[in-house]
């Protein structure tokens, strides 16, 4: 309904051909039913699920354990859920609240939950030094913004004696929108449409993060991890790598160096798909380095290239061809 909060009616009559009066007797008996909330004058009016439940709480991360703090509060707000959602609500939560608590360097995590008939939102903000802002620093990266690329491809950890590094990863592809915003970088990824973005914020401190999943969604954490894992141990093997996270303002995808963004860390992986939505061109030099010269060094790796548009796939096409051309040039 979010989307539609202004023309509700008019769909709806049309959808179900049925008169616009019709609608607005069953839009009323919503709001009395305190389903709907409306607001503005008659031409005007919207219309938007009015929240089932509304909770927020404020936690000391000194100590705090996030299983007790799902088992105790969490859980009794979310309600009743199917056993799928309810599955996916315990990993991704618990996954992001152990994050404040291991990693930000924070006092305090708040925890706000809105549900509604329809959809749950859940966010968590706490004080701490902020996600970006540490990656940055334990990389050496030169601006917040690099961070997101290194999230956004998974395995990537600033604790690694205790953290694998998958929690991100596995939670932004578990629900339907998932946020994380730091400094003044906020990453999103969408399920629906399956990308990834990255946008400049106002500035903000510490961290938020924020995640939303349809009440009754039909996915599940095991089809999630069977996605991007193998073997009997379930190995994180599978990444997409969302290039145009690597692009900044009106920065084309050029260079070798930019490549080499692109490339650092994917080595950890049996196969890695490279993902070029809303990216317009790439340079020559950059679709050598990632598929022949990185190619041509890490032939046990399955590498993809997916989405690209007739430009990037010719200037990919031109890559591959080229590493062909040397593996005949060594068999002659």
């Amino acid at each position: 309904m979010g989307e539609h909060s202004k023309d509700i009616a008019a769909l709806t009559a049309a959808r179900f051909d049925i008169s616009r009066q019709a609608v607005n007797k069953h839009l009323k008996k919503l709001v009395s039913e305190l389903v709907l909330t409306p607001s503005g004058k008659t031409r005007e009016r919207t219309y938007l699920l009015a929240p089932l439940a509304s909770w927020e709480k404020a936690y000391p991360l000194n100590g705090l354990e996030e299983h007790l703090v799902w088992s105790d509060d969490v859980a009794l707000v979310l309600g009743k859920l199917p056993e799928n959602v309810k599955e996916i609500w315990q990993y991704c939560f618990t996954e992001m609240l152990n994050n404040a608590i291991d990693h930000s360097g924070g006092t305090l995590a708040n925890v706000k939950i809105t549900k509604t008939a329809t959809t749950t939102e859940l966010i968590i903000t706490d004080n701490g030094v902020g996600v970006f802002r540490k990656i940055q620093g334990a990389l050496g990266l030169p601006d917040e913004r690099y961070s997101v690329l290194e999230l956004a491809k998974g395995k990537f950890t600033t604790d690694p004696q205790r953290h694998s590094g998958q929690g991100v990863f596995f939670v932004s592809r578990s629900m339907d929108t998932f946020g994380l915003m730091s400094g003044k970088v906020y990453f999103g990824h969408n399920f629906g449409k399956q990308e990834d973005w990255i946008l400049e914020t106002a500035g903000a401190t510490g961290t938020t993060v924020l995640m939303n999943i349809n009440n009754h969604s039909s996915r599940t954490l095991q089809a999630i991890f069977d996605e991007y894992s193998s073997g009997d141990n379930y190995g994180f093997t599978k990444t997409v790598v969302p290039v145009n996270l690597a692009q900044y303002g009106e920065d084309k995808l050029i260079s070798r160096s930019q490549a080499k963004r692109v490339l650092a860390r994917v080595d950890q992986f049996k196969t890695v798909i490279f993902d070029f939505s809303k990216v317009d061109t790439i340079g020559q030099a950059f679709a050598d380095e990632i598929f022949r010269v990185f190619a041509k060094s890490h032939q046990d790796m399955e590498i993809l290239a997916i989405h690209a548009n007739p430009a990037v796939q010719q200037m990919i096409n031109g890559a591959i061809a080229n590493w062909t051309s040397d593996s005949s040039e060594v068999q002659g």
